[in-house]
């Protein structure tokens, strides 16, 4: 008995889907197409029913709860070289600023399993996907194909670096700015030999280094490329980074990371070394991440606005019409708490 009810569910037709719900089989075929000719009742009643029987309608079925005005996609492109970093903390933060703000434009939004490294990958996201937009949380190497994309379909944006031949729009904060920020803070603290340590590969990490770098100049201080050390965007590898400084007696007394997490790996190398921070090594860390006030001592860190951020990809998605959106760059603040003393 049981396997003839599954082979009846398999089996079953939009005519015995029609027949259940008591209307028209044209009804039950605009229903499942999510069309508004169809009253918002009767389409859950069609749905429920077809649910039931196993037929399968997820390619017509709506990306979300019937009244939303719109449906979003966030996707993280992968990393240079490495794993995704979902579990990221900034990235956490980032994506509550765009569910709070699609929330108040009354949208959905779906977290893509899609996990692009090639031009190929961003052409099926955007082809194969029946979201109204895409987010892109962070651009990778992709900026070419980004702008490749943009050729032909401006249905999204991208949390990134501002690049000057960009063809699409991202939104992202000032990074030349709050590197040069950052830097400069502890300049005035009176630190000469400062370590940076990022993966200038990546795009904001790059404009965090080129800061960094601009700061040295205006205040007279020579750029040493032994103070520049690659570290991946996690604790792990910032302890290893700072731990390699040391273990090869280069000489600092400060420390720019081009995020928080590098910045918290930095600080246990320091103290598991013996040195204490701030009274031996002063270090800044960069996007202010919730557990840059827990750690110990917590942490000077240049602050991203992301609720403002999440607000800003949001409008930039849905209110532009007939037309590419206007990139833009949001500034930072220095928080200065006791990493820095001072």
């Amino acid at each position: 008995m049981q396997g003839s009810d599954t082979k009846a569910k398999k089996n079953a037709r939009l005519e015995d889907i029609a027949r259940e719900a008591g209307v028209s089989i044209s009804t039950v075929s605009r229903a499942l197409n999510d069309s508004p000719a169809v009253k918002r009742r009767t389409k859950q009643e069609i749905w429920k029913i077809a649910r039931a029987h196993d037929y399968d309608f997820r390619s017509t079925m709506p990306n979300g709860p019937v009244g939303a005005e719109a449906t979003i996609a966030v996707i993280v492109p992968a990393p240079q070289a490495r794993d995704s970093r979902v579990a990221d903390p900034f990235f956490l933060e980032l994506l509550a600023g765009i569910t709070e703000a699609a929330r108040d434009r009354n949208a959905d939004l779906v977290i893509s399993h899609i996990f692009p490294r090639s031009d190929e990958d961003l052409e099926f996201a955007m082809t194969t996907s029946r979201a109204t937009g895409m987010i892109f949380i962070g651009q990778s190497s992709l900026h070419n194909a980004f702008n490749a994309l943009a050729d032909r379909d401006d249905r999204f944006v991208v949390w990134g670096a501002e690049f000057p031949d960009a063809k699409y729009c991202s939104v992202g904060s000032d990074n030349v700015a709050g590197g040069r920020r950052a830097t400069s803070h502890l300049l005035r603290l009176g630190r000469k030999r400062i370590l940076f340590l990022g993966d200038t590969e990546a795009p904001e990490a790059e404009q965090r280094f080129r800061g960094y770098r601009q700061a040295l100049d205006e205040a007279g201080v020579a750029l040493d490329d032994a103070l520049t050390i690659p570290a991946h965007f996690d604790v792990q590898s910032g302890e290893a980074a700072t731990r390699s400084a040391i273990n090869r007696g280069i000489e600092f007394d400060g420390i720019f990371a081009a995020s928080d997490l590098i910045a918290i790996g930095a600080i246990r190398a320091l103290t598991l070394s013996g040195r204490s921070v701030p009274e031996d090594v002063s270090v800044v860390g960069y996007d202010n991440i919730p557990a840059a006030r827990l750690v110990t001592p917590r942490l000077t860190t240049i602050d991203q606005d992301t609720n403002l951020a999440g607000r800003m990809l949001v409008s930039k998605l849905i209110d532009t019409q007939g037309g590419q959106a206007t990139s833009e760059r949001l500034e930072t603040s220095l928080l200065i708490r006791d990493s820095c003393g001072g």
